[in-house]
């Protein structure tokens, strides 16, 4: 279940600009799919495997690696295993590392947990989570948007977005992030919303 109300999502969106109602008639209902049963370790291992890389890539490992733990992975069965056994999976030295010391943090409950990390704002969750080895803005807005499914969320230096701002409003070269920033205004507070729609302008 989307924690907030889609009509009014799409209303204020459709209302922003007609390059934005467009876009939201030629891709469709929404369908966001949150991984909510998810830990909050689970969904930032996820963030972590598709950063950098391809969503086609990103699937692949992510395949690979919850197959071998029969689903996303717990932190103390993820340190059990042998150094070098997520490489096997496709994850690079980095990644591993970087998962290595976020199930290590949830072990130990410096990683806020669920019911924790529902009491915190956006910016807080950022603050919090980027302290650790490996995870940036990028990572724990995907977080926030596919795990928590928090509404207002501009990743604006996702190429995704950059290349469907770039499709959607028809511009001649790539959107710079610091554009995007003040360009996105109009569709607070919905912009995790908007974000889901550029990234399927790509699939246009």
């Amino acid at each position: 279940m989307i924690p907030y109300d889609i009509d009014e999502a799409l209303h204020v969106l459709r209302a922003s600009d007609p390059r934005m109602a467009s876009l939201i008639t030629r891709v469709g209902a929404f369908e966001l799919i949150l991984t909510r049963e998810w830990s909050p370790f689970q969904a930032l291992v996820r963030s972590v495997i598709f950063q950098q890389i391809s969503t086609h890539a990103g699937k692949a490992i992510q395949g690979r690696l919850f197959d071998r733990f029969d689903g996303p992975p717990e932190p103390a069965a993820l340190l059990e295993t042998p150094h070098g056994t997520l490489r096997s999976v496709g994850l690079s030295k980095t990644k591993e590392n970087t998962i290595r010391s976020l199930a290590a943090s949830a072990k130990d409950g410096t990683l806020p947990d669920r019911t924790r990390i529902q009491t915190m704002e956006d910016e807080e969750i950022i603050e919090a989570l980027t302290v650790h080895r490996g995870i940036g803005i990028w990572t724990v807005q995907m977080l926030l948007i596919f795990n928590l499914g928090r509404p207002d969320v501009w990743p604006v230096n996702d190429l995704g977005i950059r290349r469907g701002y770039k499709i959607a409003y028809e511009l001649e070269e790539l959107p710079k992030p610091s554009d995007l920033q003040s360009l996105g205004n109009d569709w607070k507070p919905f912009r995790s919303v908007a974000s889901w729609y550029l990234w399927r302008a790509n699939d246009l």
